[in-house]
């Protein structure tokens, strides 16, 4: 974890310890965006990140620049920012917690069917339905976030800190969006077919949730299931399910540090 506990009373300027723990820690989590980190661990280093922050913001410095007159403007938007943190942070949070539901709704049927002639189609259309319900939400957070619109380095790392916090709850809420796989000329049928090909290259291109749905696409088309088909696709939802779980613990620690983040700054601007 980064050392953040540091205080001081000199200009938070670039080389400020300070800055440097929240530059090293914006730093990793942009890469972590370009990599296939894990959901725990991009959502750690946001926790960590914000950890950062709130030392940031009790610099004596910081919270001068923040509460000045003639900077209100700027502290207004590191508020409004804040709270449009919580809300993508809340509404990422509640994404996960339905998907985990429609998982362990699955999980149940599939254990008490055990497979036979009627195949699944009946209870793998139930948790895709479910999935567009959720697909609903997550379009109408990316759309509002597509339509929202520094002289001082406090304001201004702030800023990125909001950046790349709205990059990683946008790449979370797209990850579990079926839109991007349904959006193809074939459909999810192609999802499908490069799931069975079994390509290692192909694979690779899915995510954890995709190829759950490219498995229970396949389960749902099969008219012969076998019991050995049946557990190892419901190993994969368990998998992905303890997946989730992670994500929403990481998602709750999360909120609670944007939450404290956001009180301190309505502190600070209120004096």
């Amino acid at each position: 974890m980064a050392a953040c506990h540091i205080r001081s009373t000199s200009l938070p300027s670039r080389s400020h310890p300070l800055n440097v723990s929240v530059e090293d820690q914006l730093d990793r989590l942009r890469s972590s965006q370009t990599t296939s980190t894990s959901l725990y661990h991009k959502l750690s280093g946001l926790k960590v990140l914000y950890e950062c922050v709130e030392d940031f913001l009790q610099l004596p410095s910081t919270q001068q620049t923040l509460s000045n007159e003639q900077q209100k403007e700027m502290g207004e938007e590191v508020l409004s920012g804040s709270l449009l943190l919580l809300d993508m942070c809340s509404t990422t949070r509640d994404v996960f917690s339905s998907m985990k539901e429609s998982l362990q709704e699955l999980e149940s049927s599939l254990r008490r069917r055990k497979g036979g002639e009627s195949g699944f189609a009946s209870e793998v259309e139930a948790y895709m339905m479910s999935r567009k319900q959720l697909d609903k939400t997550i379009r109408k957070c990316l759309k509002n976030l597509k339509n929202i619109t520094s002289a001082v380095d406090a304001v201004s790392m702030l800023r990125e800190v909001k950046e790349i916090s709205l990059e990683i709850f946008q790449s979370l809420l797209s990850m579990v969006s079926q839109t991007k796989a349904r959006s193809s000329s074939h459909g999810w049928s192609v999802v499908s077919k490069l799931f069975q090909s079994k390509r290692v290259s192909c694979e690779a291109e899915l995510n954890e949730f995709e190829k759950i749905d490219a498995e229970l696409l396949v389960l749902k088309s099969s008219k012969d299931i076998n019991s050995v088909q049946v557990q190892n696709t419901l190993k994969g939802l368990e998998a992905l399910e303890s997946t989730i779980q992670e994500a929403e613990e990481e998602l709750e620690a999360v909120y609670r540090k944007l939450l404290k983040t956001r009180v301190t700054i309505l502190n600070i601007l209120s004096h």
